[in-house]
C-alpha cells in the first residue's frame, strides 16, 4: 500500500467540493488524506464543515497581512510545513500565487468547459448564467493544473452534461456539480497514482500506475 497523498485544500465558501473529496477518501476510493484546509474567509461555512470532519483549518485573510506578497508567502509556508503533495483549490475565489515548489502540484476545478467561460469574475452562478445566455446546449466542468492566470492551466479531466431548454442557473449548476463530483476525484486519483504530470506546460497521462503516491 502506497502512502496516502497529502492534500492541502483552499476554499472560500461552503466547501462542497472538499466534502466530496473527503467522502471519496472515507469510502476508500481515494488513497489520500486532507492535511490542511486554508480559507480566505473566517465566515465561510466550509471552515466549520472542515473542522467538523477533523481537518486542521487556517484562515488567510488579506486584511491580516501587510502586503499581498506576505499573504501568499504565508500560504506557501503553511503548505510546505504540512508537506503537502497536492494543492486542491475547492471554490477558492482568490488568485493563487504559484511558487516553484508547487508547479504541477496545484489543481483547480471550474464549472464550465474551459477555455470557454473562464477568467476573473467567472465563478459559480456567473458561469452558468453566461453559458445559458450564450445559448449553449452543452456545459460541464474542467479540472486543470493551475498556472499564473485564472482558469488557464492545462486540462487534466473534463466531463460534460447537457444544457436543457428550461434551465436556469440553479438547475444547470446542480447538473454540472454532479459531474464535478466525479471529475475532481478522477484527476486526484491520476495524480496519486503518478499517472498524470505536467511536462513543459503540457499534460501527460500514462496507462500504468506508478510505484507510490508521493511526488
Amino acid at each position: 500500500m502506497s502512502q496516502p497523498l497529502r492534500i492541502g485544500a483552499l476554499l472560500s465558501g461552503g466547501g462542497r467540493t472538499l466534502m466530496n473529496i473527503a467522502d471519496r477518501i472515507d469510502n476508500g476510493s481515494l488513497n489520500a488524506e486532507v492535511v490542511l484546509v486554508i480559507s480566505s474567509r473566517t465566515s465561510a461555512s466550509g471552515v466549520e464543515r472542515s473542522q467538523d470532519r477533523g481537518f486542521e483549518v487556517r484562515v488567510a485573510r488579506k486584511k491580516d497581512f501587510e502586503t499581498e506578497d506576505a499573504l501568499h508567502d504565508a500560504i506557501t509556508a503553511w503548505l510546505l510545513e504540512k508537506e503537502v503533495d497536492l494543492v486542491c483549490l475547492c471554490g477558492y475565489l482568490r488568485w493563487f500565487r504559484l511558487d516553484p515548489p508547487f508547479v504541477g502540484k496545484v489543481m483547480n476545478i471550474h464549472p464550465a468547459l474551459l477555455p470557454d467561460f473562464g477568467g476573473k469574475g467567472m465563478y459559480g452562478e456567473h458561469v452558468h448564467r453566461a453559458v445559458i445566455a450564450a445559448g449553449k446546449t452543452e456545459s460541464g466542468c474542467t479540472v486543470h493544473f493551475v498556472d499564473d492566470r485564472y482558469d488557464h492551466g492545462p486540462t487534466i479531466v473534463q466531463r460534460k452534461c447537457p444544457v436543457l431548454p428550461d434551465d436556469d442557473a440553479d438547475s444547470l449548476a446542480a447538473r454540472v456539480f454532479e459531474q464535478e463530483c466525479l471529475a475532481y476525484p478522477e484527476a486526484i486519483r491520476l495524480f496519486a497514482e503518478k499517472r498524470v504530470r505536467l511536462v513543459e506546460g503540457k499534460i501527460e497521462i500514462s496507462e500504468q500506475a506508478g510505484s507510490g503516491a508521493r511526488q
